[in-house]
This record gives C-alpha cells, sequence and structure tokens, in this order.
C-alpha cells in the first residue's frame, strides 16, 4: 500500500511538471492537448453513485447539477454539442453549443459557473471542477444574428484514479430570456468523456530534480537612489517655476471705484439739464412731463430703497408712507405722480404753466427730502452740497 500511494504521488509531480512544459492546445476543438500515444488500461467507469440523478417535476427535469425549467407556450430551444472525445486530466475541457432559438430570445450565461452549492457539490462527485472565471476559462456567450447562438464553457476534469479513465459530464443549466420577460432553463445532456492521465506516456514516472540556480543581475542602489534624487529635483524645479508664473500672472489688485453720487444730487442735476432743454417753449408738454415724472420716480427709489420706475403709483405711496419721520412734501410728490398719470394713461393734454409748476415741485421734492446733517448752501447744485 505504501508503495502504491509512493508511485501516485511521484505520477502526480511528473504530471504537473509536464503540465508546465507542454505547449497550449493547437487544435481549435480542445483546449487540452493532445493526449500520448502510448495510453495505459483504462480504469473502471465511475460508479453510478456519482451519476447525475433525474426525476420529474411538472416545470420540466430536475437533475443533481440542473433544474429544467420551461414556462408554458414557451418553445424549447435546441442545440449542438461540441465537446472532445478525449481531454486531459487537470486541463480545461472546451464544451461548446450551437443553440437555436427564438428570434427574440436572448441567451444568458449558463448559471452554474457562479453557484457554488449542491449543483457544484454534485458535479465535483462526476469528477469535474468549474474553473476559476478570472483565470480566461469564463463563460463565453457570442450572438450569430438572429435565432442563433453560441455558448462557450469549460469544466476540468480530475478523476480520482490514475491512468486513463472514462467520466460522464453531467447536464450543466442553459437559460433563454423569452421577450415577455420570462426566464426558461433547459438541460443539456450527460456527455461521456474520455480522461487520459498527463503521464501516461511516461513509464515509472519519477519526479524531476530542481533546475541549477541561475545568475542574479546586481541592483546598482547608487545609480538608482541618484536617479531617483534627479527626478525628483527636476520635478520640483518644474513645479517652481509653474507657480513663480502663475504668482507672476496673478491679477492685480485695482483700486476701489469712486463711491456713487448722492441720489438728489443726479436729480437736481437731471432737472437742471431738463429746464435747460425748454421743452415747454417747443411746445413738447407730454414728453416734458414723463422726463418730470421718471427722474422724481427714479430719486424717490434710490433714496428710500425700492424700485421707483417700476413700482405702481399706489406701491410708491405705501412705500412713501411707511418712511419715518414723515415726508414734509408728501403732497407735491402725489400731485406729480397723479398729473404724469393723467397725462401718460388718461391723455389728458397738459398746459404750459402746469408743465412749468411740475417741474418746480419736483425740484422742491429732491431739495425737501436731502438728509438733514447737510446743511443749506453747502451744495453746488440747488443750494445743496454732500
Amino acid at each position: 500500500m505504501r508503495a502504491r500511494r509512493a508511485r501516485v504521488a511521484a505520477l502526480s509531480v511528473v504530471g504537473l511538471a509536464a503540465l508546465v512544459a507542454r505547449a497550449a492546445p493547437t487544435s481549435p476543438s480542445a483546449s487540452a492537448p493532445e493526449p500520448p500515444s502510448a495510453v495505459p488500461s483504462a480504469s473502471p467507469a465511475p460508479s453510478p453513485s456519482a451519476a447525475p440523478s433525474a426525476s420529474a417535476s411538472a416545470g420540466g427535469r430536475v437533475y443533481s447539477t440542473c433544474v429544467e425549467h420551461v414556462p408554458d407556450g414557451a418553445t424549447r430551444p435546441s442545440w449542438t454539442v461540441s465537446v472532445p472525445a478525449v481531454a486531459t486530466a487537470g486541463w480545461a475541457l472546451r464544451v461548446q453549443l450551437d443553440v437555436t432559438h427564438g428570434a427574440g430570445e436572448t441567451v444568458l450565461h449558463p448559471g452554474l459557473s457562479s453557484q457554488r452549492g449542491t449543483e457544484e457539490l454534485e458535479l465535483t462527485k462526476a469528477g469535474f471542477r468549474l474553473p476559476n472565471p478570472d483565470g480566461g476559462a469564463g463563460v463565453e456567450v457570442t450572438s450569430r444574428g438572429p435565432g442563433r447562438s453560441v455558448v462557450v464553457l469549460h469544466v476540468v476534469p480530475l478523476p480520482k484514479e490514475p491512468g486513463t479513465v472514462e467520466l460522464e459530464l453531467p447536464p450543466l443549466p442553459l437559460s433563454v430570456a423569452r421577450a415577455s420577460g420570462e426566464v426558461m432553463t433547459v438541460c443539456t445532456a450527460p456527455l461521456r468523456v474520455k480522461v487520459v492521465d498527463p503521464t501516461a506516456s511516461i513509464p515509472d514516472a519519477r519526479a524531476r530534480v530542481n533546475p541549477p540556480p541561475r545568475r542574479q543581475l546586481e541592483d546598482w542602489v547608487a545609480l538608482r537612489d541618484g536617479l531617483i534624487a534627479g527626478g525628483v529635483t527636476l520635478v520640483g524645479a518644474l513645479l517652481g517655476w509653474a507657480l513663480f508664473r502663475a504668482w507672476r500672472r496673478r491679477p492685480r489688485r485695482v483700486p476701489p471705484p469712486p463711491p456713487p453720487r448722492p441720489a438728489w444730487e443726479v436729480a437736481l442735476e437731471a432737472l437742471t439739464k431738463l429746464r435747460a432743454e425748454q421743452r415747454v417753449e417747443r411746445g413738447e408738454l407730454s414728453s416734458h412731463v414723463d422726463a418730470v415724472s421718471e427722474i422724481v420716480r427714479r430719486y424717490l427709489g434710490e433714496r428710500y430703497g425700492f424700485d421707483g420706475l417700476e413700482a405702481t403709483t399706489r406701491e410708491i405711496q405705501r412705500a412713501l408712507r411707511a418712511v419715518v419721520p414723515p415726508l414734509p412734501v408728501m403732497a407735491e410728490i402725489e400731485r406729480v405722480l397723479s398729473d404724469a398719470d393723467l397725462v401718460k394713461f388718461a391723455k389728458m393734454p397738459p398746459d404750459a404753466e402746469g408743465c412749468s409748476q411740475l417741474l418746480s415741485l419736483a425740484e422742491a421734492i429732491v431739495r425737501a427730502t436731502i438728509p438733514a446733517s447737510l446743511a443749506p448752501g453747502e451744495a453746488g447744485i440747488g443750494g445743496v452740497r454732500r
């Protein structure tokens, strides 16, 4: 018994070395290399207990590795299976399914490759394992047009007995999504695969000795550190130069703008300019009234904090009545605004005397609402100064 265990261990070590040394397979129909010419006698097939069991159910057949589900009214897809007749133990076995299905259906990835439960346990009992999908042997689904898809998956045969054995690949699930959103699952038929040992052609296989050591290259630490220091210095110099250029191009601080002119000064200047235009003498009475109203509205809005040009006459009156202390010229303001509204909206023609009085009232309103902290006679316009 000990001699047999030692021989099996030697065969395993030699098989591992052969797997490393052997090149990739060139045949497009198989993932494993060609079997050796000298094949030992085949071992007996696995016991019936390792084969998958199937039972009938309402939705389809049930296997230990696959549960079939075909909805009512669905057409069962058909497929052909392409698998190498001979596989090598420990190498990925390529299984290709050419599926024919409905034009509006989509073949999904087989769910067995992502399951780690009873299905994988039953697959292991049958002598197969699932490879790591991140190792380049994952599942591939390719569409070949409406109603045709190709599914390629890989399994790794790992028989328990050495030599050449025959294994049965259990049914594998195949999921198809219908156009209605339903997913039906069908099971492939069991497949008989002949598995050969990678060391079957090596008589009395023994473990290989370790290869001789190779000459190692010396790490030039000084040169490496010098290059790193030089690179860091160069990057620092470039970064400093870029920061200096950015600092030179920084926006300069501009002097603050001059303070805005007082609203009363602007209003008195506009009324003086309007008087100099002599619109009343030229007969432009309506234009004169509109100009006086605009100047008064803009002044009152800037003076007491509201939009005088966009506010209505009633809104202006409401805002001015809330001023504390009350304005002494409230009656004059209401007269100017009402006369301007009559000319603008009621189309009432003004007279020359009324236009002159309206201009004088506007000047009186501005002068009467100048802040009391400014003494009369200190301004350059209308006897008021800032």
